[in-house]
């Protein structure tokens, strides 16, 4: 859109989004970076982050190494997330589609399994620590009995109400968290004020001086265990980023935008904090509450609250919810429209959420709640990170270049184009990331929750994340030198730390496909 074009006005706040996967209009991208970090940062400045920030305490964690702890996870993960915000940009579509430059046109599917895995981990968070809310608030305000039914019925509007938003589309979810990022950080620090009393910074956990060798030795899988699970909130987004940054203008400055997504998770230390510090106040004022038999930080939450803060407690609750139920829920609707056709965003949207609703209810009232979150956590980390790790260095290895119409060929069932490499598999990034990610599950080890076979090789220390991201990085750079591209997918200034092969592109044929001769003029000269 040229410089003296009018402005296209934004899309009515309740009119349905239409958009699919397909590459947003230039008219249409009207969004800012200050946007991505809206969405983002209120995706995770909510109830289910405080309840994720507990677990330190959880693990047996004093407040101080907790905090360090969380430190390390939130800047971490914000590191390892921000390059994926340039895909949308770029592309003008979101980060599973883009994978198939990396991936293939088939291999992209595995950027939506990855967004289903999350979203329903998320989602079902978001639902449960609103839903435990919520009842609790009607128990204490009311006298509601505290049954399954009750929570039942919660968890069934709450889930509800949360995909409405979602059917609705980017700029109705674009409203909440404008909403949820001030009114949340309002009641955090109102939060702050109400529980000043009774914090004390020199809660000492488990892991005193007195404690026994036993107790000693598990420090610090303790210690990492908990920072994998901070960690796994901004690596949760991973998949997802590119559904919101593909609204920004492809011109935007990349600095702005990897800046919003970086900063937006170094400000969730706000209600990561709010969890822990309050977890620490649970652990001495009602312990019971943190027993790690049956961790309730909800019900903990509400009985230390005092009287006047119990009603933003329960506001905290719904608003975040809502946030972090709707930015999980949004993205992996929007890409499974893609993956089944028949499907349109609405409908896949709305299938994806009845399914997620359903496991909410069996990993509720079925499965132990923390151990059924940590295994969850445990699998965003060890599966998406390799799989960012080949996007990442994909896009390096590229000069950030792509070939937008090409990377639809999944999505409009054609075949062939720049990124068809074998039958529509680069097996080259698919064996990095499957090989990362088998090697993080092997050395997975969080004391009591999940433990791979090879998990206590390094005397019980988790060491799954660097392995992983150290054998998909390596192995995936060796494969470009060992296996090379075809010239085809790299830009006009061509790769950087690969080689490449002049080999002939199969055209893009099907439905709605150009003619074949010019398809593979293009595949050959790689403009």
């Amino acid at each position: 859109m040229s410089e003296n074009s009018p402005a296209t006005p934004s899309p009515s706040l309740t009119e349905v989004e239409t958009y699919g996967v397909e590459r947003i209009p230039d008219a249409d991208r009207t969004a800012s970076p200050l946007d991505l970090f809206r969405v983002a940062f209120g995706g995770a400045n909510t109830f289910s982050t405080c309840v994720l920030g507990a677990f330190p305490i959880l693990f047996g964690l004093s407040f101080w190494q907790g905090l360090a702890a969380t430190l390390l996870g939130v800047v971490v993960g914000a590191l390892i997330l921000c390059p994926m915000a340039m895909f949308g940009p770029v592309n003008g579509t979101n980060n599973a589609v883009a994978s198939s430059a990396h991936l293939g046109v088939h291999g992209r599917v595995v950027g939506s399994f990855l967004s289903l895995l999350t979203a329903v981990a998320f989602f079902s968070i978001s639902v449960w620590s609103s839903g435990d809310a919520l009842v609790g608030g009607a128990h204490r305000l009311f006298g509601l009995e505290r049954s399954n039914l009750s929570y039942m019925i919660a968890y069934a509007l709450f889930g509800c109400l949360v995909l409405a938003v979602c059917v609705y589309g980017f700029r109705f979810m674009l409203f909440v968290n404008k909403i949820a990022v001030t009114s949340a950080t309002v009641l955090f620090l109102l939060g702050a004020i109400a529980f000043a009393g009774d914090f004390d910074p020199s809660y000492a956990g488990v892991f005193t001086a007195s404690a026994d060798s036993a107790t000693q030795a598990l420090f610090w899988p303790s210690f990492i265990g908990a920072a994998l699970i901070v960690l796994s909130n901004p690596v949760s987004f991973g998949a997802f980023l590119g559904d919101w940054s593909r609204y920004i203008p492809a011109n935007a400055p990349r600095r702005k935008v990897v800046g919003a997504a970086f900063l937006s998770q170094i400000a969730t230390l706000l209600p990561f904090v709010f969890g822990l510090a309050t977890a620490s106040i649970i652990a001495t004022k009602a312990p019971k509450y943190v027993d790690p038999a049956a961790p309730d930080f909800v019900g903990g939450l509400l009985a230390i609250s005092p009287s006047w803060f119990f009603l933003p407690v329960c506001l905290l609750a719904l608003i975040g919810g809502m946030s972090t139920g709707t930015t999980s829920l949004y993205g992996t609707g929007l890409d499974f429209s893609s993956v089944f056709p028949r499907l349109s965003r609405v409908q896949a949207t709305f299938l994806v959420g009845v399914l997620s609703i359903a496991f909410i209810f069996i990993g509720r009232f079925g499965f132990d709640l923390v151990q059924s979150i940590s295994t969850f956590a445990t699998m965003i980390i060890t599966c998406t990170t390799p799989w960012m790790v080949v996007m990442i260095l994909g896009f390096y290895t590229r000069r950030g270049w792509y070939d937008p119409d090409a990377l639809q060929v999944f999505n409009r069932r054609q075949r062939g184009g720049r990124y068809w490499f074998t039958h529509g598999w680069n097996w080259r990034g698919m064996t990095a990331w499957w090989v990362g990610a088998v090697v993080g599950v092997l050395f997975t080890n969080i004391p009591g929750q999940f433990v791979g076979p090879l998990g206590d090789l390094a005397n019980g220390i988790d060491i799954s994340l660097p392995l992983s991201l150290a054998v998909a990085a390596v192995l995936y750079l060796a494969m470009l030198r060992l296996f090379p591209e075809p010239r085809a997918v790299y830009g006009p200034e061509g790769p950087r730390l690969a080689r490449t092969v002049d080999v002939p592109v199969p055209p893009i044929t099907g439905p709605g496909a150009e003619s074949e001769g010019a398809s593979a003029v293009l595949a050959v000269d790689g403009g």
